[in-house]
């Protein structure tokens, strides 16, 4: 029987030999989308720097929350930039000098140690991949500790405990534990017996396991690190229930998260399968908004997304995606040449993986870069059925009342933010609420 898709169903034969120097064209397009960003980094810090409100928010923000909002941003620039080189820095130099391959040894070595068998390739990559993790750990902590009790507090945010941190940490690499080693040895198993129909696959195992994981981790992993309670009888709760019964949403369960016990910073998601809906309101943001109408003109943004059908057009984008990266995947995994220019003698499933990942950056970039561009368009589209609704004032209210509280970046390069942001700036937004406004008048 033929591949339906036989693009994705290539026989996996060796590769032709090539001296073509992978690893160095790696490093070098790593070091020039650093310079990229960076460059765009530095335009928004200059536009952070700015002394005055954008004319769009001149009588709508506070000059004292400006001033706050503006303290805090150019701080977390001042943070990332010196992130990102220490980030660019360490990732070459692994790449040049061969870490990976000398660590892959190194854990080979260590399985042996532990009287096992190396020569089983599931054992020999979850002991490489407990040392990447507990190395990533390490050289990750310092930044994170710096972001949350540093930066983060000076500016009011950061309500943890160290123990609330550190045992956050601890939960987090148990649930990894648990979870990690089946995963990854499914898909070894996959790549070792899928054959010309390996694409195919290992997508649908992803598939599957993400069907999986959106099922179990709001009902099983989520509450591990906060608490979940229902969102209390009162005149919020029932304009919520009545929106939503209005527009034909299925909400079974309404709740309210403990957000403020880690940030002060605010949030509402939803998530569930066909009639199985629930809407979650960070505690934050009640606190913050004004009135009942403000939060629930932000569901009704929410809820534009799902009536839109936003969620699934982003959930079959994924898809599609990760379908042609797996079916790109397969055309190189046994090309020898790859594998040596990042100084491997054998051939892992995991590390194809890992390479391959880094010879696709320049593509990734692009889908981001895309991605972000119908992510905006979706937001615009959001505000505007929320409006439709009637919650144009409350929705503007609630918009501006999240950006003072979360003291986010006011003024906004258009270039770094085009390239960057997956939302569009406040500025856009409310213009594109005034301008829908003034159609309607």
């Amino acid at each position: 029987m033929k591949s339906p898709f036989p693009f994705l169903a290539l026989p996996a034969y060796p590769a032709m030999e090539s001296p073509f120097p992978f690893l160095e064209a790696v490093i070098g397009f790593m070091i020039l989308m650093y310079f990229f960003e960076t460059y765009l980094d530095t335009r928004q810090h200059s536009a952070l720097k700015l002394p005055t409100l954008p004319k769009t928010l001149e009588g709508v923000i506070s000059q004292e929350k400006f001033e706050k909002s503006r303290a805090y941003s150019l701080e977390k620039s001042h943070f990332h930039f010196v992130h990102e080189l220490v980030t660019i820095l360490m990732d070459s130099a692994i790449l040049f000098y061969r870490v990976l391959p000398w660590f892959w040894k190194k854990s080979g070595d260590f399985v042996v140690l532990a009287g096992l068998n190396a020569e089983n390739e599931i054992l020999h990559t979850l002991a490489f991949l407990t040392g990447v993790t507990i190395w990533s750990q390490i050289t990750d902590l310092p930044f994170t500790l710096y972001s949350t009790f540093v930066v983060e507090a000076r500016h009011g945010f950061n309500k943890q405990t160290l123990w609330l941190f550190f045992r956050d940490m601890l939960k987090g690499i148990c649930i990894m534990t648990v979870l990690g080693p089946p995963i990854v040895a499914a898909i070894i198993v996959i790549v070792q017996k899928g054959g010309a129909y390996l694409a195919i696959y290992l997508w649908g195992f992803m598939f599957v396991l993400s069907l999986v994981m959106m099922t179990i981790y709001p009902i099983l992993i989520a509450p591990l690190f906060n608490k979940f309670t229902p969102l209390p009888e009162g005149l919020l709760r029932e304009k919520i229930e009545k929106l939503a019964s209005s527009l034909k949403f299925p909400l079974k369960k309404l709740f309210v998260v403990d957000g403020s016990t880690r940030s002060s910073h605010s949030n509402a998601y939803m998530y569930g399968f066909f009639k199985n809906k629930r809407i979650v309101l960070y505690d934050t943001l009640i606190q913050q908004c004004k009135d009942d109408e403000e939060i629930v003109a932000v569901i009704a943004h929410e809820l534009g997304h799902w009536k839109l059908n936003h969620t699934m057009y982003s959930f079959i984008a994924v898809q599609i995606l990760t379908l042609l990266q797996f079916g790109g995947y397969t055309l190189v995994r046994n090309s020898s040449s790859l594998f040596q220019s990042f100084g491997f003698d054998t051939q892992p499933v995991i590390i194809g993986l890992i390479i391959f990942q880094h010879t696709i950056i320049p593509v990734q970039h692009l889908v981001s870069f895309a991605l972000n561009l119908v992510s905006r368009a979706f937001e615009f589209q959001a505000d505007a059925f929320a409006k439709e609704l009637g919650y144009a004032a409350s929705l503007r209210a609630g918009l501006v009342r999240l950006q003072e509280d979360n003291l986010s970046a006011m003024n906004t390069d258009p270039w770094y933010s085009a390239y960057h942001y997956s939302h569009p700036p406040l500025v856009e937004r409310l213009a594109a609420i005034d301008e829908e406004a003034k159609k309607t008048d």
